[in-house]
């Protein structure tokens, strides 16, 4: 049933706009802020775009909610408010504590949709996590991608089932205790069906790695501001997202005072409190600044959490031995620097990096900030689908060492992030795919990926085609490995672990300064004190005696065959690890 409802858009730049819903074409008058409106009879479902100038074709709505055609297409009206949540019990989770599972809808089960994750929501409930991360779901131009070359940031992605889809996924997550985080993307567009520059000054001349520049603190730049923030409130209000992971922050110029990040996280404080759940951002940040972190009565931007890539190259040096490019610093200084993140979050603390060929960083203030405030890890997207041929840490390591990796994490004192199918050790890669429509810009960028692993000495023949669909499909886990050896033991340790997580505080105390390590470089072997509990890990293929500084009385949890105890002596199989207690 058609009612009047006001079509709005922010356009400073046309001189003139009109509405076309269901094919019929309406005036719009423009007001001194550069907001043209217009009230017009719609359906709930009405099909909708915006006439620019002369321009024959509408385009879609910046703030679309529903691109069921794609995103050339016309935008659909979508009320958030006609779901009927089921979640009323939800009362949401803080991110101290929990464990993170990241994942892609497309490629996380064979369907690739929003509905069929909920059907495997079983599992993540089973193995033990609290949050689902969801890699952006916002709207790209063709049928898949990893969802960082999105240009309509309001919208689901129609392959994944839109945005009713969405409200269902999340809704079923709250009624089987999980949180969810949602990856979003504000520091560039995609390069196909960006119409937001027809509208608005959304970028401010200068470009990144991935794009041009948003337009944050130039001239004209509240309303794009607003548009960055109105969408994280968004998805914490209308959608009930528990948290959001903030992509590659660094690349956000803004030379205001008040950054745009911390005005974000004000605002969703305030959200916070207005909806009764903890509200989380997390920011993907190359700076190493603890002040991303640090609260706002404290001078810093007042984010929850960022992750630490440095935690995750040390970790990744010690397990394969790979010292190339950014991992050189980090390979040259073995367990001692795998040591120094555990105790301190970042090994790049004002340290020299020779992959920057500077120095880099800050310290962390160990006694101010809490280890949960940043996101550890062994794999996620990027570590996996940004080398060569997308190959996981299980490709080349032994289910003993990737079972040393997954007890390293999950007793960390960070926030642990799991990858997903990382539990079993998949043996699926994750690799860099696309499926733009235009045929010159696939071949750019095939051409580009190839080139870029060519330098690195890398055979063309072997990097994969992004735009081949055979990339995107080789990419989707294989869930019958779930059942199979080796597959099931390593999961059967990620679950005994995350077990162990809950049922003793020294393995979720967040304090830094608490946290001690002693290591031997040339026996491959690591301690980490947790309180009472030590965890101890042999990564050398033979069997090692560790003493520790006090008596062990109980093993708690190994990886595989029980350890040797007598006094302060554990005696560790070849690439092993255990949590034993000392009181």
């Amino acid at each position: 049933m058609s009612a009047p409802v006001e079509f709005a858009v922010w356009a400073p730049l046309p001189e003139r706009v009109r509405v076309q819903v269901d094919g019929a074409v309406h005036d719009m008058t423009r007001d001194d802020g550069g907001w043209w409106r217009a009230e017009v009879e719609a359906g709930p479902e009405a099909d909708y775009g915006f006439l620019l100038d002369d321009g024959p074709t509408p385009r879609p709505d910046p703030r679309s909610r529903r691109q069921p055609a794609g995103v050339h297409g016309l935008s659909r009206r979508f009320d958030p408010a006609a779901h009927e949540w089921g979640d009323r019990a939800w009362t949401g989770r803080p991110l101290a504590g929990g464990v993170v599972y990241e994942l892609h809808v497309g490629t996380f089960t064979p369907e690739g949709t929003l509905d069929a994750a909920i059907g495997r929501l079983g599992h993540l409930v089973r193995l033990g996590v609290d949050f689902v991360e969801l890699l952006p779901v916002n709207g790209f131009n063709g049928t898949h991608n990893w969802g960082y070359d999105g240009v309509l940031w309001y919208a689901v992605q129609e392959e994944y089932g839109g945005p009713a889809a969405y409200q269902r996924f999340v809704d079923a997550c709250h009624q089987q205790g999980l949180g969810v985080i949602q990856d979003v993307v504000y520091n560039h567009l995609g390069p196909s069906g960006n119409y937001l520059p027809e509208f608005m000054p959304i970028f401010a001349g200068g470009a990144n790695t991935w794009g041009d520049s948003i337009n944050l603190s130039g001239p004209d730049s509240d309303e794009v501001r607003r548009y960055v923030i109105d969408n994280a409130l968004m998805w914490l209000r209308d959608m009930h997202v528990d948290g959001l992971r903030l992509d590659a922050v660094h690349a956000l110029v803004d030379e205001r005072a008040t950054h745009v990040l911390e005005e974000m996280a004000q605002e969703v404080d305030k959200l916070s409190v207005a909806v009764g759940r903890p509200l989380t951002l997390i920011a993907e940040s190359d700076l190493n600044d603890p002040r991303m972190v640090t609260p706002r009565v404290a001078g810093g931007l007042g984010l929850t959490a960022q992750w630490s890539d440095d935690f995750h190259h040390a970790l990744h040096a010690v397990l394969t031995g790979e010292g190339q490019g950014y991992y050189a610093d980090f390979a040259e200084a073995g367990l001692a620097g795998l040591a120094k993140t555990l105790t301190g979050a970042f090994f790049h603390d004002g340290a020299w990096s020779s992959f920057r060929r500077r120095h880099h960083g800050r310290p962390v203030d160990t006694a101010a900030l809490p280890g949960w405030k940043f996101v550890g890890y062994l794999q996620d997207h990027d570590q996996i689908g940004n080398r060569a041929v997308g190959d996981r840490i299980s490709a080349s390591l032994s289910p003993g060492l990737l079972a040393v990796g997954a007890t390293l994490v999950l007793t960390s004192p960070f926030t642990p992030m799991l990858f997903m199918g990382e539990e079993w050790g998949a043996s699926t890669p994750w690799q860099f795919f696309t499926s733009h429509p235009e045929p010159e810009l696939g071949k750019a960028t095939a051409e580009g990926r190839i080139g870029e692993f060519a330098a690195h000495g890398w055979d063309a023949d072997v990097v994969p085609d992004p735009q081949d669909p055979e990339t995107f499909t080789r990419s989707k886990l294989d869930w019958s490995e779930l059942t199979q050896e080796p597959h099931d033991r390593l999961l059967a340790v990620h679950r005994s672990l995350l077990v162990l997580r809950r049922a003793h505080p020294d393995l979720v105390d967040p304090d830094l300064s608490r946290v001690q390590v002693q290591w031997d470089d040339a026996d491959r072997w690591l301690v980490v004190h947790r309180g009472t509990l030590r965890v101890v890990v042999n990564l050398a293929d033979q069997s090692r005696e560790i003493d520790l500084d006090v008596p062990a009385s109980e093993v708690l949890f190994a990886t595989g065959e029980l350890p040797g105890i007598e006094q302060h002596t554990v005696t560790l199989p070849p690439e092993s690890a255990a949590v034993v207690d000392t009181r």
